[in-house]
């Protein structure tokens, strides 16, 4: 479906919804629509603006949103923290980094108080899906597997379409410009104080360990190494930790990207030395598999037991999964 035909398409619905809503006025006293407004509240919703992302300059976005869908399982979080109002999200195959519906344990009970449905299930947008959704305002991400750049002609034929890069930027960065953009930079400053504040308790209260820290995910053919660069590297440099940064050009990377590189299994001895570890997004049963196996079991870090677990959703760090991660480095180094 082009471009036209989804303003058409859309046209059509909003048809039919002032329809049903004349009709629920004539035969009905259900209480109104709670995004509707009125008065100076009226005249804020309706006002718009220019916004650059990372895809382009959207016109005419919302200064004061009322129902966003994200087709990004990973912005969702990032909006939650900041209280935008979500109406639905893209959600990924239930895994066990997930709830049932597909969405990040870090916040589905956030998502569940604010009601956020799942707008589709998958990393394609599927744009009908959103269409009958009525947003006024779609967020998207531009890296990433839920990457929407190539579906943001049709998904800015439904509504102001906004998409950002979330790998080579720390939450709190990212958080302070969505904040910006949706008009609630208030919201974005208290959330990154809050963490602030958690990060120097933590920091003050342990003990890290003289050597690095390897923050690393064993995924039986390969070893990834996240550097200093990414978001869990920012996070464990504020807590006082040295990272690991893996050595330059010997570790496959992806589109560019700096957060992390592979490095075959035959190169994790070489790769992490004295390093302790720090496993990212991991059961501790797939730690103990993988620090069993022989090209891990010898290593310094398994030998002295300088093998850390920094919990299953820490492979995109948000507000909610950066305080589990706070949580867990509290628990282990304090």
């Amino acid at each position: 479906m082009n471009g036209r035909q989804l303003r058409t398409r859309f046209q059509g619905v909003a048809v039919v919804a002032a329809g049903l809503l004349a009709l629920t006025a004539c035969g009905s006293s259900a209480p109104a629509d709670k995004s509707a407004g009125s008065g100076k509240d009226d005249k804020a919703s309706a006002a718009t603006r220019s916004v650059k992302h990372d895809a382009g300059t959207a016109e005419k976005v919302p200064a004061q949103p009322q129902r966003i869908v994200s087709v990004s399982v990973t912005m969702t979080g990032h909006l939650l923290a900041l209280d935008a109002p979500v109406i639905a999200s893209q959600a990924t195959p239930p895994s066990v980094i997930t709830d049932k519906q597909g969405f990040f344990t870090q916040w589905s009970d956030a998502a569940a108080k604010n009601s956020v449905k799942v707008a589709y299930q998958g990393f394609e947008p599927e744009v009908e899906k959103v269409l009958a959704l009525k947003p006024d305002l779609i967020i998207g991400a531009s890296s990433g597997a839920e990457n929407a750049e190539k579906f943001y002609d049709k998904l800015s034929a439904v509504a102001p379409t906004l998409l950002y890069r979330h790998d080579d930027v720390s939450w709190q960065d990212l958080t302070a410009r969505l904040g910006k953009d949706l008009g609630l930079e208030e919201r974005a400053t208290e959330v990154v104080a809050a963490h602030d504040k958690r990060v120097g308790e933590v920091k003050a209260a342990i003990t890290v360990p003289k050597q690095s820290a390897a923050l690393v995910r064993d995924n039986q053919s390969a070893m990834t190494v996240f550097t200093p660069e990414s978001a869990q590297g920012r996070l464990l440099t504020s807590l006082g930790f040295t990272v690991l940064e893996p050595p330059a050009g010997k570790g496959q990377t992806q589109g560019g990207r700096s957060d992390f590189a592979e490095f075959s299994q035959e190169k994790v001895a070489d790769t992490a030395k004295d390093s302790s570890l720090l496993f990212v997004s991991h059961t501790p049963e797939e730690i103990t598999a993988a620090t069993a196996r022989p090209v891990w079991k010898d290593l310094p870090a398994v030998k002295d037991k300088r093998v850390y677990d920094l919990g299953l959703d820490t492979f995109r760090l948000d507000y909610y999964s950066a305080g589990n991660l706070i949580d867990k480095i509290e628990k282990s180094f304090g």
